[in-house]
C-alpha cells in the first residue's frame, strides 16, 4: 500500500481507499460473526440489548479515535449504527433460537 503523500494523482488515491474499504467490509464481516454467536449466551432478551455496554463500547472507540486523529462524533455515529443494526440482529437469532427450544 501507498501512504497518501506518495500517490501520485486521483487513481492512486481511489486504489488505496479501495483496498481500505475492502478490509473494513472484511473486519465488519468477521464482527458480524462474533456477535452472531455471542446471542447463545445470554440468557434472555434483555441481556441481548445491554445498554450501558453499548455507551461503554461507543465511548471507547470515541477515545480510540482521538489516539488516531479522527473524529470522534464520526466514529461514534458509524459505531452506534453498527452495535443498533448488530443488536436488533442478535435479538432476532436470541428469538430464533428460545422460540425453538421452547417447542422441543
Amino acid at each position: 500500500m501507498k501512504r497518501p503523500e506518495e500517490c501520485k494523482n486521483m487513481i492512486d488515491i481511489r486504489t488505496e481507499i479501495d483496498i481500505i474499504d475492502k478490509q473494513i467490509v472484511e473486519l465488519i464481516s468477521q464482527r458480524a460473526k462474533y456477535v452472531d454467536c455471542a446471542a447463545k449466551f445470554k440468557k434472555d432478551k434483555t441481556a441481548v440489548r445491554d445498554e450501558k455496554r453499548v455507551e461503554a463500547v461507543i465511548e471507547s472507540k470515541k477515545a480510540l479515535a482521538l489516539e488516531y486523529g479522527i473524529s470522534p462524533k464520526l466514529i461514534g455515529g458509524i459505531y452506534r449504527q453498527m452495535i443498533d443494526y448488530f443488536v436488533d440482529e442478535e435479538i432476532k437469532r436470541w428469538e430464533i433460537e428460545n422460540t425453538t427450544k421452547d417447542e422441543s
